[in-house]
């Protein structure tokens, strides 16, 4: 776990390093947010009964448009957590009961409120709730950040570390 908090820490200082353009701010955000995804599962504990058996994937899912393109094919790629390799998804829509156990959408995930679902989503600003998501993310000073909604986890029957909470900018509780 720590190799894990210290690519959350580092992805958190590689955030505010983009090069002037637009474009290159554009992937260097996404590039950040693929890999915060995918760590954050490392710092999440979910109930046994949202994976069929001991040797289930951990499912992440992209739901609507995908910002991150093969960004997180990469930063997946390979990868896994608690011992369970890490399977990506990628569909219009998800709903509860659909196999997700992260799900990114930049619409709002509030739906899936009480499915065992660490739901993530995109804030305009360091104050938005992200309208029901466990994890938000948000820019500030230029940096990819996160809000964390702890009522939102223990309503998803979701375990966040103290690890990751200290790493956020806000804990909503």
């Amino acid at each position: 776990m720590a190799g894990g908090l210290l690519a959350l820490a580092m992805a958190l200082t590689l955030a505010g390093t983009a090069a002037s353009p637009a474009v290159a701010a554009e992937t260097l955000e996404a590039a950040v947010k693929a890999t915060f995804l995918y760590k954050f599962i490392a710092f999440v504990s979910w109930p046994d009964s949202a994976f069929p058996d001991p040797s289930s994937p951990f499912v992440l899912c992209v739901e609507g448009p995908d910002p991150f393109g093969e960004l997180l094919d990469r930063a997946v790629a390979g990868q896994s957590a608690a011992g369970r390799p890490i399977t990506l998804w990628r569909a219009p829509r998800f709903e509860a009961g659909s196999g997700c156990h992260l799900l990114y959408s930049r619409s709002s995930p509030g739906r899936l409120r009480g499915a065992p679902v660490l739901t993530v989503t995109d804030g305009d600003s360091a104050v938005d709730t992200g309208a029901g998501a466990v994890v938000t993310f948000v820019l500030r000073d230029d940096r990819v950040r996160f809000i964390i909604d702890a009522a939102a986890a223990q309503d998803n029957h979701l375990t966040i570390s103290s690890k990751l909470m200290s790493l956020a900018v806000a804990v909503r509780r």
